[in-house]
């Protein structure tokens, strides 16, 4: 028998080594030295200049993507929100699996050498449905959201006490890469003004994270004073077009020492379905950056990588008229919607390395682009015909229609149908009345699609027909307001529709999973529906097709197409509007396609009307700025600015 070998002295000593090596917890810190204006990172004179990314925009195997480029780009830090309602669908059901799982993020972000400024809310804005809050809130009746209301702080304190105790280990002075947490989101620019609510926040905050993390507010310069609280260090955001040295000099009213820190430094600005794609120009972005670093300020760059709002999770303004945001969140920042790096990003990276080290080495090129097509689609049926299976648990009854939040329908959309009790001979007007139609409503009589009506436009239908017509209203969900007073934003029918002058009632009301029809049943079951000859509405379109060669991130083209909602492989994209703009084509991320000759699916639920040949491409550019309804669209609105003048709504 072999005598075994001693062990090395070498091998034994290594764990112990590799553990002194290792950064010792408690020797880890980040303070503000008021004395000299700075942050201290380790006793050390610390800056960080950081970017922000959205894990819940960007799929999960293409986070360490994004931010490795971000790193390379000479940043040391990334700044990213929690959305609440992402993680928390239903009272009491979490979700942090696949690309919810935000401690993955955070290990990413350690990889990436990147530090970790953290935004959990519970409010975020972000352009985010309803401002990150989650709607089924709005079950609780006469709920003040973001306010010291019992019911809505016994959600946030359950909310936190699941979240804010995952990330406690991630805390940069516990050895983890969050060097601050922002506490609530630009509360100054909420009408509430409630400091109870905010000092409730501060100490929950401080209960479960403890005393050594530093805690910031970030708002608007018009929204310091309530926004603002003692005890939490003050931040303030504006963009390259705004007064540096006025708005720093405000600054210090609430903050007299300590570093300066621009929270939010807009590259670029968000969209609007109808307006035009909003851009920053590349001086103005550099410059301000500059002047801003000059100064020692610690900066972030809101958005660094934008990414998307796949399935319904938009969110909306409102300004004169409802405005919900497009699809694309590609911001005109350094990193595109697919990941490019942009001349944008290598003006920063410029200015960058006149203040601190950026990496060696070049960025990752722009990756693989991919064309396909023209593809056909084929008619599966239309939307009235699947709602047995859109709806298997059948409708429910009211006398008067329901809102989504009192059926539990949180995004998406549900048909509402009731049948006339008298005949109508002559075109009668439809409408709702006190704007009660919460978004956009697609009418159809005993199947046949009348029109549409919707939020802030006044405008009816006139409609006929005999005693015992079915009339049926699908309202869809553009995504709840995100910013400003952000009441609550019920959705659906918040009134009875009028027809002529008699109020319509007995209303059977169909929650529709559609999302679930397209994953579970596509395209087998729709195959078995007669197909109508001459499709009116709502309807569902679908084609399969393989991909041969090499596959990569491409762009979905839907030229001649009105507006709908679009899936590949079962995964929500988003919804399109090429009728309005100015978003003409969608994201496709490689990793949804499938390669090697594997069969892709495409569906689309179209709500309005196909072109002739029901043809859709994918293209190897991305079109974002091509707005061609915009004569309709402000006509309407004496408050709506020129389609020429991008509308900024402060905050995020």
């Amino acid at each position: 028998m072999a005598l075994k070998k001693p062990p090395c002295l070498l091998s034994l000593l290594l764990p112990f080594l590799t553990l002194l090596l290792l950064p010792r917890a408690d020797s880890r810190s980040f303070v503000v030295d008021r004395e000299h204006d700075r942050f201290l990172l380790d006793g050390a004179p610390f800056r960080y200049i950081s970017g922000s990314l959205h894990y819940f925009r960007v799929p999960r195997v293409l986070w360490a993507d994004r931010l490795l480029k971000m790193r390379l780009s000479g940043l040391n830090a990334v700044q990213v929100y929690v959305p609440w309602n992402y993680h928390e669908p239903q009272p009491g059901v979490y979700n942090f699996k696949g690309s919810r799982d935000f401690i993955a993020f955070l290990k990413e972000a350690r990889i990436a050498n990147l530090l970790v400024i953290l935004r959990p809310g519970p409010y975020i804005c972000a352009e985010w449905e309803m401002g990150g809050l989650p709607s089924w809130l709005l079950r609780i009746p006469k709920i003040h959201l973001r306010t010291s209301d019992p019911d809505f702080l016994a959600a946030v304190d359950s909310w936190f006490q699941v979240l804010l105790p995952k990330i406690y280990p991630f805390l940069y002075h516990n050895g983890g890469n969050i060097i601050s947490i922002q506490v609530e989101n630009e509360y100054g620019s909420y009408r509430a003004c409630d400091r109870n609510y905010m000092r409730h926040l501060a100490g929950l905050f401080r209960a479960l994270l403890g005393d050594k993390i530093l805690l910031f507010t970030t708002d608007g310069p018009e929204g310091l004073k309530c926004g603002s609280l003692e005890g939490l260090y003050t931040t303030v955001d504006f963009g390259p077009a705004d007064n540096m040295t006025k708005i720093f000099t405000l600054l210090r009213n609430y903050e007299p020492h300590g570093p300066l820190v621009n929270s939010e430094y807009y590259t670029g600005w968000l969209d609007y379905w109808g307006y035009n794609h909003s851009t920053r120009s590349i001086p103005a972005v550099t410059k301000g950056l500059e002047n801003m670093l000059q100064l020692g300020a610690s900066v972030n760059m809101y958005m660094f990588h934008g990414g998307t709002n796949f399935g319904y999770w938009n969110g909306a303004d409102e300004k004169g008229r409802f405005l919900p945001i497009t699809t694309s969140y590609d911001y005109d920042a350094p990193i595109s919607e697919a990941g490019d790096p942009t001349p944008k990003l290598f003006a920063l990276r410029n200015v960058i390395s006149k203040f601190q080290e950026v990496p060696l080495g070049p960025l990752p090129p722009p990756s693989h682009k991919m064309m396909l097509g023209p593809l056909t689609l084929q008619l599966d049926g239309n939307l009235l015909a699947f709602l047995d299976i859109l709806c298997p648990q059948g409708p429910i009854f009211s006398v008067l229609p329901m809102t989504f939040e009192a059926v539990k329908q949180d995004r998406g959309f549900m048909l509402y149908r009731t049948h006339l009790t008298y005949t109508v001979f002559e075109p009668t007007p439809l409408w709702v009345p006190n704007n009660g139609v919460h978004d956009r409503a697609y009418v159809m009589v005993d199947g046949v699609f009348q029109g549409v009506l919707e939020r802030s436009m006044k405008h009816k239908l006139l409609l006929m027909g005999k005693i015992g017509t079915k009339l049926d209203i699908l309202l869809e969900n553009m995504g709840r307001l995100s910013f400003g007073s952000n009441h609550s934003d019920f959705k659906g029918l918040l009134e009875p529709p009028v027809l002529g002058q008699t109020v319509l009632t007995e209303w059977l009301m169909f929650p529709l999973n559609v999302d679930k029809l397209v994953k579970l049943w596509f395209p087998f079951e729709l195959m078995k529906k007669a197909q109508p000859k001459f499709p009116s509405g709502p309807a569902f379109y679908s084609t399969v097709f393989p991909i041969l060669g090499s596959v990569g991130d491409t762009f979905l083209y839907l030229p001649g197409w009105t507006k709908g909602q679009v899936w590949i492989n079962g995964f929500n994209l988003g919804r399109y509007w090429t009728k309005w703009g100015p978003q003409q084509t969608l994201y496709v991320p490689r990793p949804l396609l499938l390669r090697d000759g594997a069969i892709n699916t495409i569906t689309l639920l179209e709500l309005e009307s196909t072109p002739p040949e029901c043809q859709i491409q994918f293209l190897d550019k991305p079109i974002l700025n091509s707005t061609s309804h915009r004569k309709y669209i402000y006509a309407l609105s004496a408050d709506v600015q020129s389609a020429s003048e991008p509308m900024e709504l402060s905050g995020h």
